[in-house]
């Protein structure tokens, strides 16, 4: 008997009894399906990140300040940093403290007391890809904070769509508002984030001056830098002159301080999404397994029932292998065919779930895509498992058949 004949043997078994056939791909199916909705939801979230990388720019990175715990971060005033880029032109394009706090805004009797607060220099505004090197946000009207703005210390700043709607109706530049009791002027209004928008949402922010906002808070401390490299290829000698400055200036003390790279944060970032993906995985391909034990256990029966037909083959001269290959053509045509409901299934799931999330998540990550289409390796690897998981947990059984003594079997009632 050759493999043909095999096959269609396989298929006139599946078709006699359809929903025990079905029972038993059931964990197959389950298994390949949740595999490919995973893989296909955690490409789409790598996806996203690398966008947003993107447009961010590769040769943004951020340094942490904290000091020894001896004030020391105090006397690290932001100056240094400004002579640091002035000196190493060739890898610091530029260089942005960063001043996070809440404030409280009043615009007449209105008031808004969760709105995000941020000091900073124009060096934030990146002109190439028009928008924030923090979260990438566009501007909607008027400009950003200006070299000069920033130098005299002006009482201006840059306000997102929340404030502009809830505030000014739509109409804020050049009108006036208060930041902690300080009377600022609108000179641009940020594109709309969010479809929703809320108080203390992404859209309730205001940009000032860092002077200005270190002036606010009563400090000289800065703890976080934005730093510019020229170029993404830049970016790894720029943190290591950043790196080199601030480990002399903290006498060797590596815990003082931390830069992190664009590029960096995203691999960190794909790193913890792979794992959590492989334990996803792994846990999904429990399915697989125990669909592997329900084909093996239908197997056994089947042998059980096709006893005498095995006794017949055998005295009428069919060998162990033919007997042998017969049961794990049919349980692997059986897994392949669970594999491909599963491909099917999974595929149609990830798609929904992705059409489902997307537009929450595209929101969230700055307007970025979310794409949950299953790629072909996901889709062949799922497929090829599943086929081995019937070829294997088939063959118990199909060596059983093989080896039944033809006599017992022409007996068996």
């Amino acid at each position: 008997m050759n493999y043909g004949q095999s096959f269609r043997l396989a298929i006139k078994a599946l078709a006699t009894s359809k929903m025990r056939s079905l029972l038993t791909m059931l964990g197959i199916i389950i298994g390949v399906a949740a595999v490919i909705i995973i893989l296909a939801l955690g490409n789409g979230l790598t996806g996203m990140v690398q966008q947003q990388v993107d447009k961010l720019g590769v040769n943004m990175m951020m340094t942490y300040v904290w000091g020894r715990g001896d004030g020391s971060t105090s006397t690290l005033d932001p100056q240094d940093m400004y002579d640091l880029v002035e000196e190493n032109p060739d890898v610091l394009s530029g260089v942005s403290p960063y001043v996070n706090a809440q404030a409280t805004v009043r615009k007449g009797d209105e008031k808004f007391d969760k709105t995000s607060l941020y000091g900073v220099s124009e060096v934030m505004f990146n002109n190439s890809t028009k928008g924030t090197i923090d979260g990438g946000e566009k501007l909607g009207q008027g400009r950003f904070l200006s070299w000069l703005d920033v130098e005299r210390r002006s009482q201006v700043c840059v306000i997102g769509s929340y404030l502009a709607e809830n505030a000014f109706g739509g109409d804020a530049l050049g009108q006036t508002l208060t930041i902690n009791g300080q009377a600022y002027t609108v000179i641009g209004v940020l594109e709309q984030i969010r479809e929703n928008m809320e108080e203390g949402g992404p859209d309730d922010q205001v940009y000032i001056p860092y002077e200005n906002a270190l002036e606010m808070l009563g400090t000289r401390n800065v703890t976080l830098y934005m730093f510019t490299s020229t170029s993404g290829e830049t970016a790894a000698a720029a943190r290591m002159v950043i790196d080199s400055m601030l480990l002399e200036y903290f006498d060797g003390d590596y815990d003082a301080f931390y830069t992190q790279t664009m590029a960096e944060q995203a691999e960190m970032i794909n790193l913890m999404m792979g794992v959590a993906m492989g334990v996803l995985v792994a846990i999904a391909a429990i399915s697989l397994l125990v669909g592997g034990i329900g084909i093996m256990n239908i197997m056994l029966v089947s042998v059980t029932e096709r006893t005498r037909e095995i006794g017949i083959r055998k005295s009428l001269g069919a060998k162990r292998r033919d007997i042998r290959r017969q049961f794990v053509i049919e349980a692997g045509t059986t897994s392949a065919i669970g594999g491909l409901l599963g491909i099917g299934l999974g595929c149609l799931l990830a798609m929904g779930l992705g059409a489902l999330f997307g537009g929450m998540l595209s929101a969230q990550m700055g307007g970025a895509v979310f794409n949950a289409t299953p790629t072909l390796g996901a889709i062949a690897i799922s497929f090829g498992v599943s086929v081995g998981i019937g070829v294997l947990f088939g063959y118990l059984p199909a060596n059983k058949a093989a080896k039944l003594n033809p006599i017992d079997a022409l007996r068996y009632d």
